[in-house]
């Protein structure tokens, strides 16, 4: 007989140091057979569905909601998602289920909340037993909480950053949960804590010490076959929780102690190379003083492929928007402007600007005020004088199917009714809707081959380098003002369990 599996995802990175709310209205929903549409669109979804067709699963969808990274979520989230499952559970009642499969991120906060991927869990747990194995996928950045372990059987985290294994590793925790619905395995999971926090610039698993930590997660996997998978969080450092920060766990069907003794190396070593993940950001008026007098160190003319080297990325982690912030700040915009930096191009969230170029025609010119609505900590709006160019619809189709935002999105991203303008030697992109900045085809879509620009602004902190690093010709984090500075000891933590580095 074919396992009967129920699939449903709830996913969001909640900054809970933003005003306002995330609502129901702000996810994109999906219910029923429509999660079938997520096939083969690169989403953590997909690679779920992709193995239940393998494995000839008898599937029970049920929901799935998503949503940009934003502020705290609205009870009524949690609510519509718990309904809906609790709704299908008691259909299935009579038939039975043999397995349960979740899409969740893990640094989830609601209003009434802390851990709501844990208390997810609590409540299946206790509503179908220990029996029936719960598994799925959790985003890298998860903040992990012993619930989250001990109401679970095995998820397994993304192990890239950027999350371009998303959708793989989706496929490692479809593919652990079918082995034990097949062999009747109930494997433990281990939780380890540690009393560090690094902001979302120190988290890229390219560099130290993250490299060195997944390096050492997959030798544990290798040496020991009773440890089905070991996980690597390196947390979300915007959301005040009692567990926010590193974090570690090895699924075992051995002895739980013999796995937490191989977690501890694990521990030792995020302890003792801390200070790598504290990546705080450069001075933005240091960086344009050296682009301005020719000392920035670039490649030669062609990069290895042949390819003409491209812009200088400037990439501001304070208004990342795959962190939660607004993506309208101006600090790096002004600053191209005063500078009189040529050839240039920066992306700004603001429908309301869009909404003011309704009606305007190629190469018109008007009056508007850019930015600085979205947050208190994002500077101030930018009053300029612009060329109208164009506008779109804003819909574009991703060009890399395993780039950070497909582990959001999938395969399409609609920026929403998009408009791009110009001042001086800089062109603006206007969106109606946040857009992580994490592929190059948002810049193409707009008519803005992004390799022939001198600079490039991003709103990002480590994911858009798989896109950008590869057309780049240098590459800064600088400092401006926004809801996600790296400078994790200016934010007013009021629940996370202290001590804890970089703020003790």
């Amino acid at each position: 007989m074919p396992s009967r599996v129920l699939i449903a995802g709830l996913f969001h990175e909640t900054h809970t140091f933003l005003d306002g709310r995330t609502r129901l209205g702000d996810f994109a929903e999906r219910f029923g057979d429509e999660l079938w549409s997520a096939e083969h669109d690169g989403s953590p979804l997909a690679g779920a569905l992709e193995i239940a067709r393998d494995r000839a699963w008898e599937v029970v969808p049920v929901i799935d909601l998503r949503a940009t990274p934003g502020p705290i979520v609205a009870d009524e989230v949690v609510d519509r998602f718990w309904t809906q499952l609790v709704a299908a559970i008691d259909r299935e009642e009579s038939r039975g289920l043999d397995g349960v499969y979740l899409v969740l991120h893990g640094a989830m906060v609601s209003e009434s909340l802390r851990d709501v991927e844990g208390e997810i869990l609590a409540r299946l747990r206790e509503r179908l037993g220990s029996d029936v194995p719960v598994c799925g996928i959790l985003d890298l950045h998860g903040n992990c909480t012993a619930r989250i372990a001990e109401n679970s059987h095995g998820f397994v985290a993304y192990r890239q950053n950027p999350h371009a294994d998303a959708c793989a590793a989706a496929r490692d925790g479809a593919l652990l949960l079918d082995r034990l619905m097949r062999f009747g395995e109930r494997p433990t999971t281990v939780w380890e804590r540690v009393p560090v926090m690094w902001p979302p610039t120190g988290t890229g698993t390219a560099f130290e010490p993250m490299r060195q930590l997944e390096k050492l997660a997959r030798a544990i996997e290798e040496a020991h076959s009773e440890i089905l998978a070991v996980n690597v969080f390196a947390g979300f450092s915007f959301a005040d929780t009692p567990d926010t920060g590193v974090s570690f766990t090895a699924v075992t069907l051995g002895e739980p102690r013999y796995a937490r003794a191989e977690l501890d190396e694990l521990v030792e070593y995020a302890v003792s190379h801390r200070d790598l993940g504290n990546i705080v950001e450069e001075s933005l008026a240091r960086v344009l003083d050296r682009i301005q007098a020719g000392t920035v160190q670039t490649p030669p003319a062609t990069n290895s492929g042949g390819k003409p080297v491209g812009p200088i990325v400037l990439a501001e982690p304070a208004d990342n928007i795959g962190g939660g912030a607004p993506g309208d700040g101006t600090d790096l915009l002004r600053a191209l402007i005063e500078r009189r930096i040529e050839n240039a191009a920066v992306a700004i969230n603001d429908p309301q600007a869009v909404a003011g170029l309704a009606d305007c025609r190629t190469g018109e010119r008007m009056t508007l005020e850019i930015g600085g609505r979205g947050s208190r900590l994002g500077g101030d709006s930018l009053r300029l004088d612009l060329e109208f160019i164009s506008r779109t619809s804003g819909r574009f189709q991703l060009e890399d199917p395993h780039s950070h935002l497909a582990s959001m999105c999938g395969k399409e991203f609609d920026m929403g009714p998009s408009a791009v303008v110009r001042h001086g030697g800089v062109r603006i992109l206007l969106t109606s809707r946040k857009t992580p900045p994490f592929d190059l085809g948002q810049w193409r879509s707009q008519g803005i081959e992004p390799e022939q620009l001198a600079v490039i602004g991003v709103k990002a902190a480590v994911a858009h380098r798989r896109a950008y690093d590869p057309i780049a010709s240098a590459h800064f984090t600088v400092a401006t003002r926004g809801p996600c500075s790296s400078d994790l000891t200016t934010f007013p933590y009021r629940h996370l369990r202290r001590p804890i580095y970089p703020l003790d």
